[in-house]
């Protein structure tokens, strides 16, 4: 009861699991998960060990269940100076994600001195050619074979 004495309820929508759209909403939900692709250039002082870890803790805050993809390639010469350094540990990440956790994740990458430089992309499809067939790929080898006999 309130002040007045008239009883005041209060309805609480059904669970969402429970209707129909919550369902659809869930989907959706499951839909936005992305695959990026991140390229990372830590300070090139950094002991590998200590990249590894900052990729573990940085790579927690995305809370995604699926595996992330790492290639290491290593210490690099960079393109140019940026500020005094000039070599940097360069990492490649591949990974699912909602896009409503790339914007603490990117804080977190900001704020982190050791990381010289990031970008993040989402990775819609694989570059370069597709992938031939045996059968293409001997097709292709007998042109490239009475190529070299008309010369």
């Amino acid at each position: 009861m309130d002040r007045s004495g008239a009883r005041r309820y209060r309805f609480l929508p059904p669970p969402a699991s429970a209707t129909r759209r919550g369902r659809k909403d869930q989907r959706r939900i499951a839909e936005l998960s992305r695959e990026y692709e991140a390229v990372y250039i830590f300070d090139s002082a950094l002991e590998d060990a200590a990249i590894n870890e900052k990729l573990a803790k940085h790579h927690g805050l995305l809370g995604t269940q699926q595996e992330i993809t790492l290639d290491h390639w290593g210490r690099r010469q960079l393109a140019y100076k940026i500020g005094t350094r000039e070599t940097g540990y360069y990492v490649i990440a591949r990974f699912h994600a909602e896009p409503k956790t790339l914007p603490e994740f990117e804080r977190a990458l900001k704020l982190d001195e050791h990381v010289v430089r990031y970008l993040i992309t989402v990775r819609e499809h694989e570059l370069g050619a597709p992938p031939m067939t045996e059968e293409q790929l001997a097709a292709r080898r007998k042109s490239d074979d009475d190529d070299d006999d008309e010369e």
